[in-house]
């Protein structure tokens, strides 16, 4: 846990899920920069907050938690499950009301009016590109629009996003290696509408999903182009028994999971990812790909944690490497622990990963057992079994 000092009070955030171990803040020197922007701290005047608020792309809810009660129930628009979750923990601790803020996803309807928009300046710049897109029509001649980031997140091409969709944009001075975003709107701006969703089909030499149709809305991984990785899961893919409950485990665009359905039209395939985004661009892929009255469910959640223990029989996993911008074995390890709570006994958790990231040393501590189905230079392809058939 650690303290948030603001002009109105602190605030002691963690990230989601809470983890007494994780030396990693929740919130940067961004979001303190925007807050001493928004309270006139800084060179310009205080903003007026009576109006509606929107924050998007709020990490940890480090701002919607800031300005609840300040502003005029605050609007948070995230594509991130687990930092929807870690808002409303950290609202509570600050003792406000669950309605103290409105929280949308990236795929709700953003609000009609915005008088202030706030923008975290994500990673994904496609992703930032689509979610201005799509707020722009609610902003008006005196919305305020200020946007945050650190130093090293903001591009010339981050502030030609803003200036082509929004209005013109200028850049305050850097403050602790964190800079702020100043965008005036103007309504004579035609940037009409998103790119976004993409697609595109997969060739015939990949494996599984040769042929497959893949839809990708803004801000997933390898939007453009199946990752190497993938591709070569996809080449040694394994076949469930029939009628299988097969989850692909942080599904991005869900093309294993739709692999697997094709392979089997009755299989049930739950898709999994804690983004909202990665979600909708599975269940797109599915919809186009699968077979008429093929079983899928569609969960944006925090790894296997809503799913029932023993009542899966495959898990498809292509863990991340990097969570929320910090390089970590966490994610992985919660993946693979909830995976051998899912599993029925004699389930199967199929993993692949960069060579040196040593999944197989995690899966034998977990399941006792860890085989490698199909290597290459790069990549690994490892197989876990449940215990107790």
């Amino acid at each position: 846990m650690n303290r948030l000092s603001t002009s109105w009070g602190a605030y002691d955030l963690t990230r989601f899920p809470e983890d007494p171990r994780d030396q990693l803040r929740a919130w940067s020197a961004a979001d303190a920069y925007l807050l001493r922007h928004l309270a006139g701290e800084e060179e310009a005047a205080a903003v007026d907050l009576s109006g509606t608020v929107a924050v998007v792309g709020d990490r940890w809810g480090a701002l919607t938690t800031s300005l609840a009660g300040h502003a005029r129930v605050p609007v948070q628009i995230t594509d991130s499950f687990l930092g929807q979750q870690a808002t409303r923990a950290n609202l509570a601790r600050a003792g406000h009301a669950p309605d103290a803020a409105r929280l949308l996803t990236t795929r709700d309807t953003p609000p009609e009016r915005v008088d202030v928009l706030l923008v975290r300046v994500p990673k994904s710049l496609a992703l930032l590109e689509d979610q201005l897109h799509r707020i722009a029509p609610a902003l008006h001649e005196g919305t305020v629009v200020v946007g945050t980031g650190m130093v090293t997140e903001i591009h010339t091409s981050t502030l030609e996003l803003f200036e082509r969709i929004i209005g013109p944009t200028r850049t305050s001075l850097a403050r602790q290696k964190a800079r702020l975003i100043l965008c005036t709107p103007d309504p004579a701006r035609a940037p009409g509408p998103s790119p976004w969703p993409g697609g595109y089909a997969l060739p015939a030499d990949s494996g599984a999903g040769a042929g497959l149709t893949v839809v990708n809305h803004a801000g997933i991984f390898c939007a453009d182009r199946l990752d190497i990785g993938t591709r070569f899961f996809l080449k040694h893919l394994p076949r469930a028994r029939a009628g299988a409950h097969v989850v692909d485990l942080g599904c991005g665009n869900g093309v294993l999971g739709t692999a697997a359905s094709v392979a089997d039209p009755d299989a049930t395939v739950t898709f999994i990812d804690e983004s909202f985004q990665a979600v909708a661009s599975a269940e797109a892929t599915f919809r186009a790909n699968a077979a008429d009255g093929a079983k899928a469910h569609f969960v944006a959640g925090d790894a296997l944690a809503a799913v029932p223990p023993s009542t899966v029989d495959l898990v498809l996993n292509n863990p991340p490497f990097h969570s929320h911008q910090a390089t970590t074995g966490a994610t992985a390890w919660r993946m693979f622990s909830g995976a051998r709570a899912a599993l029925r006994p004699g389930g199967e958790l199929w993993v692949v990963g960069n060579r040196h990231l040593g999944y197989h040393v995690k899966l034998r501590k977990l399941f006792g057992n860890s085989q490698v189905v199909a290597s290459d230079p790069k990549f690994v392809v490892l197989r876990a079994v449940k215990g107790g058939r």
